[in-house]
């Protein structure tokens, strides 16, 4: 299904549905959140911002309509071609409203405040192996951090795909690169994960594919078996890259709303991600993601 517009946009730019109507503040946490790591707002005076973000081969741009609607426009690919890519960005064809509605927020009253505070909130699912590396530089990091490291890695070993845009490389052409030249990328010792990861993967072609197309308990069990992948990590590329919406990422924000909103203080995290999945149904990862953009407010993020 292409994007149905639903305005009359200028030329080049094409308008979300009408199901994809976040305000702007949910908007900046689906794109700046920690869902995602190549998005970057722009300020335009007098207007909202104007959101730049990278994914694949694809450079869009985001905006409000003077008359409200949001609507986007790729800076480098055939509207149709940037049509399919952005429906499946922003999983268009999901039915988010019915998802958050099975969400357990009649019996849960923090889950439902943070449902109220950020309507039209949605997962993204961004390329798999993106998602995987992304998220292997994320130990011990905030999100500003990450998103500097990548832009790094894009721009040194990334090619050109816009002008002064690099796209990610692929993890073939990590494969390419010492420890040495993604230590200057500023990856610290998530670089000997990231070098380790690369060689695993060029050794075993397919490997993410199968992992990404895998039930989530073998899904979770493959990425805990990669240098540098952990339980948290592993359920953020499964929920983030993959869609696999049962995976309950416990970072130490969920770990805080946990302890402080559900009394589960002095829990370990693999039981606090256990409690997750049972307690928040089949959609766990998507509460998770109101819970965690409620705990960030809270603390002035």
């Amino acid at each position: 299904m292409n994007v149905v517009e639903t305005t009359t946009p200028p030329p080049g730019w094409t308008a979300f549905p009408d199901h994809f109507a976040p305000d702007d503040r949910t908007l900046a946490e689906i794109l700046d959140g920690g869902q995602a790591f190549r998005w970057r707002g722009s300020p335009v005076p007098g207007q909202p911002t104007r959101w730049t973000g990278v994914w694949s081969d694809i450079v869009l741009e985001i905006e409000r309509s003077p008359a409200g609607p949001l609507q986007w426009r790729s800076r480098n690919l055939p509207p149709a071609e940037a049509a399919r890519r952005v429906t499946r960005y922003f999983a268009l064809e999901t039915p988010w409203a019915a998802i958050t509605d099975a969400l357990p927020w009649r019996s849960d009253a923090h889950l439902a405040r943070t449902v109220q505070a950020f309507p039209g909130l949605r997962l993204l699912r961004q390329p798999f192996g993106e998602t995987l590396l992304g998220f292997l530089c994320s130990a011990t990091k905030q999100i500003v951090q990450i998103k500097q490291m990548l832009a790094l890695v894009a721009e040194r070993h990334g090619a050109l795909i816009a002008p002064g845009v690099h796209r990610l490389p692929t993890w073939a052409e990590l494969a390419t690169l010492s420890e040495a030249d993604l230590r200057r990328c500023q990856l610290g010792f998530r670089a000997r994960y990231v070098h380790a990861t690369a060689r695993h993967l060029a050794a075993e072609p397919g490997w993410l594919e199968a992992t990404e197309a895998a039930p989530y308990a073998e899904a979770h069990e493959r990425l805990c078996a990669l240098p540098g992948v952990g339980e948290k990590v592993a359920d953020c590329v499964l929920l983030f890259g993959a869609g696999k919406l049962e995976a309950f990422p416990v970072d130490v924000w969920i770990a805080r709303t946990l302890a402080e909103r559900y009394d589960l203080r002095d829990w370990k995290l693999p039981a606090l991600a256990r409690f997750g999945r049972v307690h928040f149904g089949a959609a766990a990862g998507f509460a998770q993601q109101f819970l965690f953009a409620w705990e960030r407010r809270a603390a002035g993020r």
